[in-house]
């Protein structure tokens, strides 16, 4: 499972003329699901994404977690985090979970954010969605639950 956290001053998804998801003050998570995922993929993510101290502390430094800030965050279902280009210049979506899974896995992940208290609003899975935000840093941390070391950018 990949994710893409990015700190928002702000952000909204539309469909269509429809604002589907928006929050303030916050994290917008692009979460792409592999075929080979599995509850603990989810588990994990959802852990250390609410616990990533990247919220300016009283001193400026990056001190502070979404659980010291009270924020909320935002989540779109992103399968093309699993596109790869290896191999020419189309992207391959072979290693992106099926709509079925991805779909479960994606709402299973969505409600870990909402049981822990936090407010988790969301895009449409398969929409063909608009993305506005407002990066706050800016800040965007790549996240992969098979990685050893997740990266920063």
């Amino acid at each position: 499972m990949r994710a893409v956290v990015q700190r928002v001053s702000r952000a909204q998804v539309n469909v269509g003329d429809e604002v589907v998801g928006k929050i303030g003050s916050g994290l917008l998570v692009l979460l792409g699901v592999s075929k080979t995922d599995t509850h603990a993929d989810a588990d994990y993510l959802a852990q250390k994404i609410i616990g990533l101290r990247i919220f300016d502390d009283e001193n400026g430094k990056m001190n502070l977690s979404l659980t010291d800030t009270g924020g909320s965050i935002l989540c779109v279902s992103q399968f093309t985090l699993y596109g790869d280009v290896r191999k020419g210049k189309r992207p391959s979506f072979d290693q992106a979970a099926p709509p079925q899974i991805a779909n479960e896995l994606y709402e299973y992940f969505v409600q870990k954010n909402r049981d822990a208290g936090f407010s988790c609003e969301t895009g449409r899975f398969q929409a063909m969605m608009q993305l506005e935000l407002v990066n706050d840093g800016p800040v965007t941390i790549l996240l992969d639950s098979t990685r050893l070391s997740d990266i920063v950018i």
